[in-house]
């Protein structure tokens, strides 16, 4: 089974975002913001996926996205950006911290995991 990591300050899009990788066949970690992510990191012998939010109190996702590409054992863990932001700044300071792919939000589960499917091998 996959272990993806759902990070977003609000608690009804990672309901959203679990439900759909649990109904999928995926195990799923919640986050509420990029450091505590970064914490739960520590914990997990495996992680396949994650997918963060872009506006986030503490750590936001690029802050994330750069802290988290540092650790060596999640050098080419996909990571997706899920976000409102539409900007197309964002997307490129998203990549240029290494970013997998972006999505916007509402989400449609099933885009959303037809993405997945793209990134995960």
């Amino acid at each position: 089974m996959k272990t993806v990591l759902v990070v977003d300050d609000s608690a009804s899009i990672r309901a959203l975002v679990t439900g759909t990788l649990q109904s999928a066949g995926f195990k799923s970690v919640e986050a509420e913001n990029g450091e505590q992510a970064l914490q739960k990191i520590k914990t997990m012998p495996m992680l396949d996926l994650v997918i963060t939010d872009l506006n986030m109190p503490v750590l936001d996702g690029i802050a994330f996205v750069q802290k988290f590409r540092q650790l060596a054992a999640f050098k080419y863990t996909p990571v997706l950006l899920l976000t409102t932001e539409t900007r197309v700044e964002q997307k490129d300071k998203a990549k240029a911290a290494g970013a997998t792919g972006w999505l916007t939000k509402p989400f449609d589960p099933k885009q959303l995991l037809s993405v997945i499917a793209r990134v995960l091998p």
